[in-house]
């Protein structure tokens, strides 16, 4: 609690509240019926603090010196004393250079990436409803303080603990707390704590406890998370652990061979620890982590937030996504048609008795329509809700008590046609009217909505049926036509019966093979018939009757056949749906328990937001890819020519303070790589080790030849001085090792879109000026005439073409044979399924 001279009674703990009755808690809490107004809420968060539990945070000076410790700095500061020792000044001030300049780019990066993590955080929060200056708004629920009224809902996520109040009942979820394996039913005086999950009903409250005072807060343990690593970033730690090992091998080959010929031993060392630091990847984590937050803002700005860096892998090869039907391939603006009567009802006296059961302080969207439709609102002002039974998955209908200013009490309800049809226990006629009026609906595409009150006996009498049409968003056929040229199969996913699914289907041009979701789920125990039950949902177009449990099951069906699986969903119930899928994706406008098991959350509505996703994740991953394919590259043609230079000229190519230089200028592009521009692949991308690791060695083994070719004509033809013969190879590397970067970077010719950004441009062309300064001034290396650095020049820019035809042959070499083997697997699997079949 922070000081404040207004001074508030302690938080309470839970068996506190639960010996204090409503009257006597509000008491102590200094809070009454009618909440708090704004003034006092913010004196009260002055006093408590904000409703979060802190987290530790390493101090910036700590963070900055843990970078010159670890086994890269190591060796980095063993190179730097040894030149002390035999008093190389010019080396050790370079390798100073080299040491401050890794940890101050890994602090920066990492502080970005930092950054970015908290951005996304904040667009996540939690909000929570409370009644302040004497009504219900919505805030951060961060800033909730003990004695806030709040109204607790289906699919939240409790805010803070508290006290109810008021309403019938409350189911929650708090297994994450107790272990409690089924929801608890709360009632009025119960307390429910924070972090736990309404899994039905709607009560109001008062807060009793905030932040680190919470039964959540008090019993966390505020340990590191243990944080799930995804396969392209296990992919990209093959490869650093391929090139270290690679490296290591290499250099003891030098450091025996140096040893065997009787060279200086602490200018040995010296060079084979610089070697060493040049050749390992020091900047992968740094250039992982960027590039994924990075991209993570720009989702973010297209209003799709990802909750973990990581499943932009997963939706970068994302190839089928069940999307919901209702707000994501149709507008969610529900607009009313005329009723069907029964029992001698009249189409205003079923709009007023919807309007009745409707909520009318947070209403749905059916709840909006009705209320819309309704012609003269002072008709409902003369009813007032003394007892409302909200919508839930498993009642399928509210039911409202209504207290009238004359007469006495009775109930309204609306909901499932069948399900409020039952309550009225109708003879054989009315359900056979009732069920024919439904199908006719569904024919033409519309929702029904049965509406219904009891009489003065307190029986139930069915009023009609209403119909209810969500039309198709009109972009909704050309996205799923972009998301089919993507590669991505797009399957519909609704409650609504199979007739409305197949209307809406054939309208929104996704085909007419709709499944009813229990035939499939009803399969799912039968071992023989697994697999064919699987290629059933893989071919389906969508699938109707739809219950939350069932998008579960759905997703594993086609996980079982090797397929990454994006699902929507903005119910509490959908979250375990959520979770199993590649891609759990929480639509804009879902409950707090859905954002929390979603690996990305809609800020907008409609399929076009995930494609715009689906496409940056994709450019995103070709962004990675192309790092991976440079750093192999540039590792191959240093360490391999480097040491084969050494064995047969028995020289050093390049000085250590050369190596040291290399470093500096390869690295300063590449930490521009996250905001490149890059080519979009067509299809879902997966993580291909055999194709980079190809194209790499062979675009690193030319790169070799080419240098040893331009080693031998300098010497040979020329005849350099062996220090000019080391600064012509150290610029031949600086220049050819960036121009590799504009071929690695594409999977097309480097002369054609897209270009580099701006930003990488720039920053290349500031590097190689600066190459070019130091060879031609001498600047820490032997200098040479302009007319060789200009010679040189040429020479890089006659073999970039030569790589980026070779580049193109490896391509599609690889691809064809791709197809290839992707043809004989289609045809052994039609094979298969054709002899099962006829079995």
């Amino acid at each position: 609690m922070k000081k404040n001279n207004q001074a508030f009674p302690p938080p309470l703990d839970a068996d506190k509240v639960r010996t204090l009755e409503a009257n006597a808690l509000l008491s102590y809490l200094e809070s009454n019926e009618n909440g708090l107004s704004s003034v006092e809420a913010q004196a009260r968060l002055e006093f408590y603090g904000l409703n979060t539990i802190e987290e530790k945070h390493k101090s910036a000076i700590l963070k900055f010196l843990s970078y010159f410790w670890g086994p890269i700095a190591w060796m980095i500061e063993i190179a730097a004393i040894l030149s002390a020792i035999v008093h190389h000044t010019e080396d050790l001030v370079i390798i100073l250079v080299l040491l401050f300049f890794n940890a101050i780019v890994g602090f920066w990066q990492e502080f970005q990436a930092g950054n970015a993590i908290a951005q996304l955080k904040k667009n996540l929060a939690l909000k929570a409803r409370v009644f302040r200056d004497g009504q219900w708004i919505s805030i951060d629920a961060t800033h909730l303080v003990p004695g806030d009224q709040v109204k607790v809902r289906l699919g939240d996520v409790i805010p803070a603990d508290i006290a109810l109040l008021k309403g019938d009942y409350l189911s929650i979820d708090q297994s994450a707390l107790t272990g409690e394996s089924l929801p608890v039913d709360k009632s009025t005086g119960d307390l429910i704590y924070s972090s736990s999950i309404a899994k039905q009903g709607e009560m109001t409250g008062v807060v009793t406890s905030t932040g680190g005072h919470t039964y959540f807060g008090k019993t966390a343990k505020l340990v590191d998370s243990a944080k799930t690593v995804s396969h392209f970033q296990k992919a990209v730690m093959q490869i650093g652990d391929y090139l270290i090992f690679m490296s290591l091998a290499l250099v003891v080959v030098l450091v025996l061979v140096g040893f065997e010929r009787h060279l200086p031993m602490m200018e040995l060392v010296q060079f084979a620890l610089i070697l060493t630091v040049a050749s390992i990847p020091v900047a992968l984590p740094a250039v992982l982590s960027v590039t994924m937050a990075v991209g993570a803002i720009k989702l973010a700005k297209l209003k799709a937030i990802v909750s973990r860096l990581e499943s932009i892998e997963e939706l970068a090869g994302m190839d089928i996504l069940c999307s919901d039907k209702t707000g994501t391939l149709t507008q969610n603006k529900l607009t009313l048609g005329d009723p069907v009567i029964f029992n001698g009802a009249n189409a205003d006296g079923i709009i007023l008795a919807a309007a009745m059961a409707s909520d009318a302080e947070n209403p749905d969207a059916i709840d909006t329509a009705i209320l819309q439709k309704l012609n003269d609102e002072n008709r409902s002002h003369a009813f007032h809700q003394q007892h409302f039974i909200p919508f839930d998955p498993i009642q399928k209908r509210t039911e409202v008590t209504i207290k009238p200013e004359e007469g006495n009490l009775f109930k309204v309800s609306k909901g499932a046609p069948q399900v409020v049809l039952d309550l009225c226990l109708p003879d054989i006629d009315m359900r056979e009217r009732a069920e024919q009026t439904v199908n006719e609906f569904a024919l033409k595409g519309y929702r029904a909505l049965g509406v219904a009150k009891t009489d003065e006996a307190g029986h139930w009498v069915f009023l009609g049926i209403m119909s209810l049409f969500d039309p198709p968003r009109e972009d909704a056929a050309d996205t799923i036509n972009e998301a089919k040229t993507h590669g991505v199969d797009i399957k519909m996913v609704t409650g609504d019966n199979i007739a409305i699914a197949r209307q809406t289907a054939g309208e929104l041009g996704l085909g007419q093979n709709i499944l009813l979701a229990e035939q499939i789920i009803k399969a799912k125990d039968k071992e023989d018939i697994i697999h064919n039950v699987a290629q059933c949902a893989e071919r389906a177009d969508g699938f109707a009757q739809v219950f939350p449990e069932h998008k579960y099951w759905l997703v594993k069906d086609l996980q079982a056949i090797n397929h990454l699986v994006g699902m929507t969903g903005d119910g509490v119930n959908d979250a375990p749906a959520l979770k199993q899928a590649d891609v759990g994706i929480a639509v804009s406008g879902a409950t707090d328990a859905a954002r929390a098991a979603a690996d990305l959350v809609l800020t907008g509505a409609g399929l076009g937001v995930i494609i715009k996703a689906i496409e940056e994740a994709r450019c995103i991953f070709e962004r990675m890819n192309a790092y991976a394919i440079y750093r192999i590259t540039e590792t191959i043609r240093i360490m391999l020519f480097m040491v084969t230079a050494m064995l047969v000229y028995n020289f050093y190519p390049i000085t250590a303070v050369m190596i040291i230089l290399l470093a500096l200028l390869n690295d300063l592009p590449i930490l521009t790589i996250a905001k490149d521009n890059t080519w979009l692949p067509p299809t879902p991308v997966k993580w291909d080790m055999r194709k980079v690791l190809t194209v790499a060695t062979v675009l690193g083994v030319l790169g070799v030849g080419e240098t040893f070719l331009l080693l031998i004509i300098a010497r040979d033809h020329f005849h350099v001085s062996i220090d000019q013969l080391q600064t012509i190879i150290f610029l031949k590397l600086a220049v050819a090792g960036h121009l590799t970067l504009f071929v690695a970077r594409t999977r097309n010719s480097f002369l054609v879109r897209p270009f580099p950004a701006p930003i990488l441009l720039f920053a290349i062309i500031s590097t190689q000026i600066v190459a070019a300064l130091i060879a031609g001034f001498g600047w820490f290396v032997t200098p040479i005439s302009w007319e060789y650095i200009g010679l040189i020049w040429a020479y890089c820019l006659f073999w970039v073409f030569i790589e980026d035809g070779l580049k193109l042959l490896v391509y599609r070499h690889i691809e064809h044979k791709t197809k290839r083997h992707s043809h004989f697997l289609c045809h052994l699997k039609s094979s298969l399924h054709i002899r099962l079949h006829i079995i």
